[in-house]
C-alpha cells in the first residue's frame, strides 16, 4: 500500500499532492523481475500516474502514461484509476545501465530522450483525451512537468524518486506535484522554486522522514494545511471474465482450432502476471457463445 497526501498553502494559493509508495514499486519489481534502473524507471512512471490519476473526477475514469524514448527500456507504461491505484509494465524489464557519474541510477539513459511522453485520459466519452510532448530528459519528473505546461497549460513542478536498496528491493519511493492556483501572487513562484532547489534529496527525505517532510520542505514558510490522506496500491483491473471476452473476440473458428490441440490455453496478464487457464472444453463453450464458425 501507499498513500497520497493532498494539501494547500499560502492562503489556498498553492496545492500539492505528495505520494509515498515503496510497496507499489516493490510489487512491480517482483511481478516483472525489474533491474535496479528499470525499477526506478517504471517506479517513477507509476508514481506520476498515481498522482495524476488520483485527481480524476469520475469513478470509472482512468489515466495512462506512456514513455517511449528509444532507450533500452523500450516502452514504459503506467495506468491509474481515479483512486490512484496503479499497474504497469515495460518492454525490457531486465535492461540495466551503469550508474551515472554522480552515483544515481541512469533512468534517462534507460528510457532514452528521443521520443515522447503521452498521457491519455479515458473519461467515459467516445474518445479519450490524449496529449503528447517530446521527452525532455527521460527522467520522468521533468517530462511530466513539461507535459503539464505544454499540453494542459499548468504551471506545476513534479518531483519523483525511487531508492533501490543493496539487495535490489525498494527502500523508498514517492514524489510530489505542486501547482500555483489562478490568482496566486507572482512572488510565490520564486519562493517555491527556492524551496525545491534547497530541499534535501527527495528519496532521502522519504526514507528518513516520510511524505509529510516532503510537503514541509516544498512548502517551507507557506503554512501548508493537509486536506486529505488516501490509500493507493498496485491493483490490476484484469479478470477471468475479461480474458474470456478477449478470447471470444478471436472468433469461433480460432477457438475451435485451439481446443483441437487438446491442451489448456494459459493467458498471463502483462500488467500483474496473473495466469488464467482455459481447458479445451471451456474454449469450445466460448466458441459456441461466439456463434457457428464460417463455412
Amino acid at each position: 500500500m501507499g498513500e497520497i497526501i493532498r494539501a494547500v498553502a499560502a492562503e489556498d494559493s498553492i496545492k500539492i499532492a505528495v505520494i509515498t509508495a515503496p510497496d507499489i514499486v516493490e510489487r512491480a519489481r517482483q511481478i516483472h523481475g525489474l533491474s535496479p534502473t528499470a525499477s526506478a524507471a517504471l517506479g517513477r512512471a507509476l508514481l506520476g500516474a498515481s498522482l495524476l490519476g488520483n485527481a480524476l473526477k469520475g469513478e470509472r475514469d482512468t489515466l495512462t502514461l506512456r514513455l517511449n524514448g528509444g532507450g533500452p527500456a523500450g516502452t514504459v507504461l503506467a495506468i491509474s484509476d481515479s483512486a490512484g491505484n496503479v499497474r504497469g509494465c515495460m518492454d525490457a524489464p531486465a535492461a540495466d545501465l551503469p550508474s551515472r557519474p554522480d552515483g544515481k541510477l541512469d533512468v534517462g539513459g534507460l528510457i532514452g530522450r528521443d521520443g515522447t511522453l503521452t498521457v491519455s485520459r479515458d473519461l467515459g466519452l467516445r474518445e479519450p483525451y490524449i496529449g503528447s510532448v517530446q521527452l525532455v530528459s527521460g527522467e520522468v519528473a521533468e517530462d511530466l512537468t513539461a507535459y503539464l505546461a505544454e499540453s494542459e497549460q499548468l504551471g506545476a513542478a513534479v518531483g519523483l524518486g525511487v531508492l533501490v536498496d543493496t539487495d535490489k528491493s525498494i527502500r523508498a519511493a514517492g514524489g510530489f506535484i505542486v501547482q500555483l492556483l489562478p490568482g496566486a501572487p507572482e512572488e510565490l513562484i520564486a519562493r517555491l522554486e527556492e524551496n525545491i532547489l534547497l530541499m534535501d534529496q527527495l528519496t532521502t527525505v522519504l526514507d528518513v522522514d516520510g511524505a509529510e517532510a516532503v510537503l514541509d520542505q516544498v512548502l517551507r514558510g507557506l503554512s501548508p494545511r493537509i486536506l486529505s490522506r488516501e490509500p493507493v496500491a498496485y491493483r490490476c483491473a484484469c479478470s477471468r471474465e475479461r480474458v474470456a471476452e478477449a478470447l471470444r473476440s478471436t472468433g469461433a473458428a480460432a477457438l475451435r482450432e485451439l481446443a483441437a490441440e487438446d491442451r489448456a490455453v494459459e493467458i498471463r496478464c502483462q500488467l500483474c502476471g496473473t495466469a488464467y487457464s482455459f481447458s479445451p472444453a471451456e474454449l469450445l463453450e466460448l466458441a459456441a457463445e461466439d456463434g457457428p464458425s464460417a463455412p
